[in-house]
């Protein structure tokens, strides 16, 4: 897998989404200095909040529109521009006036991340095959992992000075601007130009596409739960202190970062419908745990099977995306997978609050874990390789 390292295109490609993982958690630690900043604006409280979900809503509604013009009018060339917009939206709130100036940036911010995701994922799909594009998937979500660690670690040790300098991280995108314009290739065309082949995708590829669709929606569901309930929920067993949020999420980071490195032997090992089935019980599991947890240290064991399936579940995700569809449609499924990633993100705690309210904590986590159990199930099922020979399916 760390082969990879050698193609200067996989480089560029891995720089380009280690990009959008700092999208929407970079500035969490800044948001009460943010808040005490602006304290004399109206709604404050609520625009602060609003400056994490903003880009999470953009990129939900606009990567199936990103996809479609990546496929029209070259990849390259959008992930080019992604890039420099994310650069100068990211940055934009060290020096805007206003919180509604501020939030405006970050909805351009959005617009960046579905260019740069829908392309990305494209170009994947492009420049490699078969063994090679599933070790990458895994390699990404690996580097993604431990990249944004560190840069979200940065960004905590930065808001303690001023709450604005984490903005400054995003300028990380011009400096890997000029890599990826030396690297990637020039010969990357829209997909206009792109004769589309009978053996070129599958047969039914819409209809698998959909149900990858509902399933990484309903995955992300589940996983913020994480994310937006977990403080709450260690707080009702104890352990209200922030450093033990920041534990369990440090756990759920590092399990999905290390199981992903050996995303590319599992999947060749139980194939495209046996690896998100693994990856969704290992979710399952998680909640089981957490459902049934008397103590924190269960609760970190929990969070690491919740990382470890997402290692498996999200390369599963995008590599069956560029894998199933023809080549001139690509961008249009990358852009597909990629909206129901941010919808389930931005909808989780629509699902969850309820729920938690009227069962509590230990029963919604239970019903969780049930409900993954279910849809391994499902992605066993639906998810198997066609047979029929005349299909020719493209590894994914």
């Amino acid at each position: 897998m760390l082969s990879l390292l050698k193609d200067s295109r996989a480089v560029a490609l891995l720089l380009a989404a280690s990009l959008t993982i700092l999208s929407n958690s970079l500035i969490s630690p800044s948001l009460p200095g943010i808040e005490a900043r602006f304290a004399d604006e109206e709604n404050a409280a609520l625009l602060a909040r609003l400056l994490v979900t903003a880009p999470s809503l953009m990129v939900a509604i606009l990567a199936p529109f990103a996809g479609a013009l990546a496929d029209r009018f070259g990849r390259r060339l959008q992930l080019l521009a992604g890039v420099a917009l994310f650069a100068i939206a990211g940055t934009a709130g060290l020096y805007l006036p206003t919180l509604k100036l501020v939030l405006f940036s970050r909805l351009f911010l959005g617009v960046a991340v579905a260019m740069i995701m829908t392309a990305q994922t494209a170009l994947i799909g492009d420049y490699f095959k078969g063994e090679k594009r599933g070790n990458f998937m895994g390699l990404q979500i690996a580097a993604t992992n431990f990249g944004g660690l560190i840069l979200l670690m940065l960004a905590g040790w930065l808001a303690a000075f001023t709450p604005l300098a984490p903005f400054a991280i995003y300028g990380i995108a011009l400096v890997y601007l000029p890599i990826m314009m030396l690297t990637l290739e020039k010969s990357d065309r829209s997909a206009s130009q792109v004769e589309p082949a009978a053996s070129d995708g599958e047969a039914n590829w819409v209809a698998t596409l959909v149900l990858v669709i509902l399933l990484a929606g309903l995955c992300f569901v589940c996983f913020y739960l994480l994310p937006t309930q977990a403080p709450y929920f260690l707080a009702s067993i104890g352990h209200p202190e922030p450093q033990a949020a920041g534990m369990l999420m440090g756990a759920m980071t590092l399990a999905g970062g290390i199981v992903s490195l050996f995303f590319g032997k599992v999947r060749m090992r139980l194939g495209r419908s046996g690896t998100p089935a693994l990856g969704f019980m290992g979710f399952a599991t998680g909640f089981y745990l957490f459902g049934i947890a008397p103590s924190f240290g269960l609760t970190l064991l929990g969070a690491a099977f919740i990382g470890a399936g997402g290692g498996l579940l999200m390369p599963t995700f995008l590599g069956l995306a560029v894998g199933i569809a023809p080549a001139h449609r690509r961008g249009l499924a990358a852009g597909a997978i990629t909206t129901s990633i941010f919808l389930g993100q931005f909808l989780s705690p629509f699902a969850s609050t309820p729920l938690i309210a009227s069962l509590g904590y230990a029963t919604t986590f239970l019903a969780t874990g049930a409900l993954l159990t279910l849809l391994a199930l499902v992605a066993l099922i639906g998810l198997r390789a066609p047979r029929d020979p005349a299909a020719r399916p493209l590894p994914a």
